[in-house]
């Protein structure tokens, strides 16, 4: 019975997502307007009334109505918008569960299938499904580094647009149309934001909000003092740049230190999987005692834990923050 259930969730999952990337077509452009809709903010309506309207509710969630309507009641769904954002994907929240469904769903039934250890099968289903977002975290994590990459530039730029006569506005306009991505885009939106009424501190607030990294908050927070107390921008800025390039240097030489510990973590964590997989498929009865045998699964849960653990140390020994 459980299984049965376990492939119908599977199969009505995967439909979903075809009917979702089908229909996600037409929906993209109206995606788009209630982006830039969302960086308008709410007014007070006519009349005297104190109620606001919320653009931001209208948001896209997902191409099903019934899953938008769900994922709309989540206080989670804030969190995976704006990580879908900031690894600058496509993709709606609705989409991004879907995946994450179908995946540990397909996950338990192929490896229960196989082994008919449902424990063993429900852990490998959490990790399944969780690799969709790790795919998200990951492109967010490598589009940062690119965007920290392009900073120290981007500043220059900014710098040389003051000095030039420039207002900030407008080396911020010079920056959504003459840095490159995915400096451009955050910028365009910083400036667009800015079109649309929000005041400097707002949308610089947002920025760092989409661009959670040091630098930039640094920067953001340089800039907003020297708004309220006065100063020379320029040199602000020009000293913000050399510290992120002097940044920058220390972690590439922390990196080339490290490099022996990060590939002793990769071998240490893919040796004990390689090796099982391998001894199954020489000798699959003595392997599945692993799962059939109580021992071999308490046995098996413990070398998970353990792995897991080694890994978490390791990483956290090798990954200096500078």
């Amino acid at each position: 019975m459980l299984i049965a259930v376990i492939v119908f969730l599977a199969v009505f999952t995967v439909l979903m997502l075809l009917l979702s990337a089908v229909s996600s077509g037409s929906s993209r452009e109206m995606k788009q307007t209630l982006a830039r809709l969302d960086a308008i903010p709410a007014r007070p309506q006519a009349g005297g009334a104190e109620e606001s309207v919320d653009i931001r509710r209208r948001e896209i969630l997902s191409t099903l109505p019934w899953l938008n309507r769900w994922l709309e009641k989540i206080g989670l769904t804030r969190r995976l918008r704006l990580l879908l954002r900031q690894a600058d994907l496509e993709w709606t929240v609705g989409r991004l569960v879907l995946l994450s469904i179908t995946s540990s769903a397909v996950a338990v039934y192929l490896v229960n299938m196989r082994t008919g250890a449902l424990p063993f099968a429900l852990f490998l289903g959490i990790a399944a499904g969780s690799l969709p977002l790790a795919y998200v975290l990951r492109k967010r994590s490598k589009r940062f580094a690119r965007f920290e990459e392009l900073l120290p530039e981007a500043v220059d730029t900014m710098v040389s647009a003051i000095r030039a006569g420039h207002g900030f506005n407008s080396a911020i306009g010079l920056m959504a149309k003459e840095a490159p991505e995915p400096i451009r885009r955050e910028f365009r939106q910083c400036y667009d934001e800015q079109n649309f009424g929000l005041e400097l501190r707002v949308a610089l607030a947002n920025l760092a909000e989409r661009v959670p990294t040091p630098d930039v908050h640094m920067i953001v927070t340089a800039v907003l003092i020297q708004q309220e107390s006065g100063g020379n921008l320029t040199e602000i800025l020009d000293k913000a740049a050399q510290l992120i390039r002097e940044r920058f240097r220390l972690q590439r030489q922390v990196r080339v230190h490290t490099a022996q510990g990060r590939a002793s973590a990769w071998v240490l964590s893919l040796v004990p999987i390689v090796l099982g997989v391998l001894m199954y498929l020489m000798n699959p009865e003595q392997m599945s005692l692993l799962w059939t045998n109580p021992a071999g699964v308490k046995l098996l849960y413990t070398g998970a834990i353990m792995l897991t653990i080694g890994i978490a140390i390791i990483r956290k020994i090798v990954r200096m923050k500078v």
